[in-house]
């Protein structure tokens, strides 16, 4: 897939179909400074071990700073058309339904990523220009970074806009044991005060 510098706000309303379904291009979401995952395989991982994902569903979770899931929610896409508004409003509904809104401040901490399995390969299309115009859009309304777009098909994963990607988890193969997936770590994993506590609670 090759990338090049986005087009002008103005130029991209004057498409059709930027304008009546509210779709980004591939040059348009890779030149908006979309913040990298450091592992994404884990997110990815981590997200199918919870949600299972099939065809239709989208998965939008929220990292915190050190990228560990905050918070995430599973629905399917009931309609037919790739209307970026309408994917905005979904994705808006389960963000406020999991987790309290970001805008009070000045500049968002926490990061929205969407995992969305679909059929066919792994190669853009309109549907995802959509979700990424969703996503983008949900992000600014609920005062969170928009992160990365992650399609999920038979052939596997990827970031699109990224060329990372991978073959497991796909489609089609079974979640991997929930422990070895990208679960918020449920004690410290580095030294402290707290760890202390745990470690002389483990020798008694």
């Amino acid at each position: 897939m090759t990338f090049g510098f986005a087009p002008s706000s103005a130029a991209s309303l004057s498409t059709p179909a930027a304008s009546a379904n509210r779709v980004l291009e591939p040059a348009e979401w890779a030149a908006a400074g979309i913040p990298l995952l450091r592992s994404p395989r884990e997110v990815v991982s981590g997200l199918h071990a919870r949600h299972r994902p099939g065809p239709a569903t989208a998965v939008v979770a929220v990292l915190d700073p050190d990228e560990r899931l905050r918070a995430s929610a599973s629905f399917t896409r009931r309609s037919a058309s790739a209307d970026g508004w309408m994917l905005r409003n979904a994705l808006l509904a389960q963000l406020r339904r999991v987790i309290p809104h970001d805008l009070r401040r000045r500049t968002p901490v926490r990061t929205a990523v969407l995992l969305y399995c679909r059929d066919g390969d792994a190669r853009w299309t309109e549907e995802d220009g959509a979700w990424m115009w969703g996503l983008r859009d949900a992000c600014t309304l609920h005062g969170l970074r928009c992160g990365a777009y992650i399609t999920l098909t038979r052939d596997g994963w990827q970031v699109l806009g990224e060329g990372r990607g991978g073959r497991h988890p796909s489609a089609g193969s079974a979640p991997e044991p929930f422990a070895t997936s990208e679960a918020p770590p449920r004690i410290p994993r580095t030294g402290g005060a707290a760890s202390e506590v745990l470690r002389r609670a483990a020798a008694r």
